[in-house]
């Protein structure tokens, strides 16, 4: 179907508000010879005269009288579809957001990003999915937002950079082996290898570059178990002489809820990356923009309690 011009429509809306060829010229800032053009493609567009000489001015004919609240409304729908959007009042958006992350994510930020949510946008539900595939292409339509770091990025994704984190060593205190000493002294290459660890990884993968390191120094570590989550390791921790291997900031939180010592782990490991990546289409989406900005905030408010990667410790 050929669509008429929809330059026109502003044109029909002063001709038929004003009745008058000079007065749609004047409201349109253009001659009234070029209004004059104007009306006559009207004519022929709609198939009526739209306005007919009456007296020494112009009256409008019965089909213009009945364009002229369709053409108001429709001039005021195209208007406000090219503005841009209202400041979102977030007390009044009903909405649920799905994260996908790992469990420290959950224990470092979570807290805080719920009472940001009860405070500011009580009718925000969040819910948090855990790792899996890490397909970037289920955030164009499964997931509002990832937390940690993805493989390489389709060009409809965007990623932002939230901050790095180390790894830490968690372990009991007490008890006969100088590897369990107390959080305030140091941890030694030999001491770091003088007890089994806990690692973290969802495929099961116990190698990791700490292994890349040791062997640098001509050490080895025994890799007692794997598991999904760093809350699984830092309970099998506690109950068992093992270091478990978790991000510095959920060490932390665990450490005050479990009694666990944390070691600074003594080997040159690289920093890891935290972000956030989303779909292009909730580039300018107020509520989502906010929920982007609050994380931003959070990981920023806490440089020593920064979340888990995803693949770090794999």
């Amino acid at each position: 179907m050929l669509l008429p011009d929809m330059n026109l429509l502003p044109a029909l809306d002063a001709l038929l508000r004003e009745g008058s060829v000079t007065g749609a010229a004047a409201v349109m800032n253009v001659s009234p010879s070029a209004m004059s053009r104007t009306l006559a493609r009207l004519r022929r567009v709609v198939g009526d005269p739209l306005l007919v000489p009456s007296g020494r001015g112009m009256a409008l004919t019965p089909r213009a009288r009945e364009l002229r609240p369709q053409a108001a409304a429709a001039l005021g729908q195209a208007l406000a579809a090219l503005r841009p959007p209202p400041p979102v009042d977030l007390a009044e958006v009903q909405r649920d957001f799905v994260i996908r992350t790992n469990d420290s994510v959950a224990v470092v930020l979570g807290a805080a990003l719920l009472a940001r949510v009860a405070r500011e946008a009580p009718g925000v539900r969040l819910r948090i999915l855990p790792e899996g595939d890490e397909d970037p292409a289920d955030l164009r339509d499964r997931v509002d937002l990832d937390l940690g770091a993805l493989p390489e990025t389709p060009p409809d994704v965007r990623t932002a950079h939230l901050a790095e984190h180390r790894y830490v060593a968690a372990v009991r205190p007490g008890g006969d082996s100088p590897a369990r000493g107390p959080a305030s002294a140091p941890l030694s290459p030999a001491g770091f290898v003088a007890l089994p660890h806990v690692t973290v990884s969802r495929h099961g993968r116990a190698r990791s570059v700490i292994d890349d390191r040791l062997a640098e120094l001509g050490l080895e570590r025994r890799v007692l178990a794997t598991v999904p989550t760093f809350g699984a390791a830092c309970f099998l921790a506690l109950e068992t002489d093992a270091y478990a291997i978790v991000p510095s900031g959920f060490a932390e939180r665990a450490a005050a809820a479990l009694r666990l010592a944390v070691h600074e782990i003594p080997l040159r490991l690289p920093a890891v990356r935290f972000d956030m990546s989303w779909h292009v289409r909730h580039d300018a989406d107020p509520a989502h923009r906010w929920l982007r900005d609050t994380l931003a905030v959070l990981a920023g408010d806490r440089p020593r309690a920064l979340v888990g990667e995803r693949s770090a410790a794999e």
